[in-house]
Formats: C-alpha cells, structure tokens, sequence
C-alpha cells in the first residue's frame, strides 16, 4: 500500500487525508503539536473541518520527521504563505505535490517558483488544483482535479496514485497554466462576491466571470500556459466554483465588503485563508510588468487596498470604452 504524508491539516489537508485512507497509509502532520494532539484523540478537526470524522486509519503526528518518514508521496496541504518553510525540511524528501494556490505576498512568487528554490531541480514536484470545496470532498461526494507537473511522467504517476473512488484525477504538463488558473480565480470569486453583494445580478455576475476567466487567460499565456488549460478544470472549472459557491471564502470576502464591512474584520472571521486577498495585488502587479490588460483584477486590488469603494469599483469597470471582445 502507498505511503502518503498529508503536510497541512487544515480543511483541505484534513478532508484529502479522509478520502485517501480507503486505499493509502496516510499520516496528517499539524504544524501544532497540540492540534495533533486533539486530532488524534478525538478523530475530528473541529477547527477546520468540523462535523466530520477522520477514519481510525489516519495516523496524526505533530512531528513532521515522523509524519515523512518512508514516505513515497507527500501532498502539502500549507496556505501559500506556509509553503515556503515547510519546503526548507523537505529537501531530498519523496515526490511532493502541493494543493496550495496563489502568489506568495511579497515575492509575487507560484508554488512551483518556490519549490524550484527550495528543492532544486532534480527534484519531482506538482500541483494539484481543479474544484473541490474541502467540505464536499470530505463527504465523499464526486470531483475532478488536474495535476499538474513539468515532468510529464511525474504528472502521469501521482495523478495515477491519486486517482480513485469518486476522486478523478487527470494530468498535465501545464504547470503554469494551471497555477495562475488557480491563483487568479480567487480574485475573480471576490469580484464576483462583490457584484452579488451590490445586488447587480445573474447578468453581471455571469459577465464578471466569463471577463474574468479572459484575464486569466490573457496572464497565464503570456508566461507560458496553454490556451487549452484555461477551459479545464483547474481553468474554467474552478472559477465557476469559486465565484458562485457558496462555500467559497473568497466569494464570502467580496460579499462582505460589498455590504461595507472592514477588510480586516471580514478575514478574522473566515477562520481560514482566503488566498484571493493577497493574490490580487500580485496578480495585479504582475499584469501590469508584463503589460497584459486586466482591468478586472486592478479593480479588486483597488477595493482591498481601500483605494476604491466597491461601488466605485464597479462604475470605473463600466465606464471602460467599448471594445473588440478578446
């Protein structure tokens, strides 16, 4: 049986770690020895995931050298904003694959930018990305997600490993494509969250999305994606999850600042990261050294860094000139 290491026991973390223990050894690693703790002897994660149950099988550990050890795959499970260090013990550790997406703030850096500095680059890594709420997954309910890897036999092999019970599991050479499809749907799901908020409707919301995934496109090509990815899963299918699900965090940050709640006071009350927040300013940064258009992501970077009223924001979008649809 296949050994994996669920690095991260957040919702995400903890949910995969669920569905993989019906055909893996699975061990979850927190990062706090006492949130393993807790884990461990309840089976639950009540934090982040709360409502379900870890089945006996899952091992939990607050030691990442023991969570590792004699592991053939490991899937960090890390915000972003974690992947960093976690990625600092792991060198010349098993094949990874993160399921972390967005730009680290400040570096303005992908996941697959970051574990090229940290692991070199013999080492096998991807990413796995598509639409999946933490929740729906953990209920068993059915999904598909890409893996994404530039090592096209790696792609094909975790994605193999990962493949299974109502968890279907494609793969792609596309590592840039899928990642920026990743990252800047969840700047659109603020856009969108906006928009419902503001109450302008399905027509907007709909418009806001299909501008929306052009942008996306329009990023992801200019750093080497392919057109093809963006009407995939990790593409087109996760942006028309997140921008109108309801269990989309990042949705929920633009609905709240559409009804005039501080930015501040809307992420304390997630509970958990919503990665569009620092990913607009990233994505918006770099848009504009690469000159590519995209006025909807400059919009939400507005709205964030409170330099624009989401109202405003909306106006500035329909006050553009009229033009040739691209």
């Amino acid at each position: 049986m296949t050994k994996a290491a669920v690095l991260g026991a957040g919702a995400w973390g903890t949910a995969i770690s669920c569905v993989l223990a019906a055909r893996m050894d699975v061990t979850l690693w927190a990062r706090d020895a006492a949130q393993a703790a807790t884990i461990g002897s309840t089976r639950r994660n009540a934090r982040y995931l709360p409502g379900f149950e870890l089945p006996s099988t899952v091992k939990v550990s607050g030691d990442l050298a023991d969570a590792t050890r004699g592991a053939q795959l490991l899937l960090a499970a890390t915000p972003v904003a974690g992947l960093r260090e976690l990625l600092q013990h792991l060198a010349g550790a098993a094949p990874l694959v993160w399921l972390c997406k967005g730009f680290e703030e400040g570096t303005g850096e992908l996941p697959h930018q970051i574990a090229a500095r940290a692991l070199g680059d013999k080492a096998r890594y991807g990413a796995l990305s598509g639409p999946s709420f933490a929740e729906e997954v953990a209920r068993g309910l059915p999904c598909a997600l890409t893996l994404a890897s530039r090592d096209s036999a790696f792609a094909r092999e975790a994605a193999a490993m990962l493949h299974g019970g109502r968890m279907r599991v494609y793969y792609s050479a596309d590592l840039v494509g899928v990642e920026i499809g990743g990252a800047v749907k969840n700047v659109m799901a603020i856009a969108a969250g906006i928009s419902d908020g503001l109450g302008l409707g399905l027509n907007a919301r709909a418009a806001l999305i299909t501008r929306g995934l052009a942008e996306i496109a329009r990023l992801g090509t200019a750093l080497g994606g392919q057109p093809e990815t963006f009407m995939g899963l990790a593409g087109a299918g996760d942006l028309i999850l997140t921008a109108t699900g309801d269990l989309s965090r990042n949705r929920r940050v633009g609905l709240e600042l559409a009804r005039g709640r501080p930015l501040n006071d809307v992420v304390a009350s997630l509970g958990h990261v919503a990665e569009g927040v620092h990913s607009a300013r990233e994505a918006a940064k770099l848009a504009k050294a690469r000159g590519v258009d995209m006025p909807v992501t400059e919009a939400v970077s507005a709205v964030l860094e409170g330099r624009v009223k989401p109202a405003a924001a909306v106006e500035m979008l329909l006050a553009r000139e009229s033009k040739m649809e691209r």
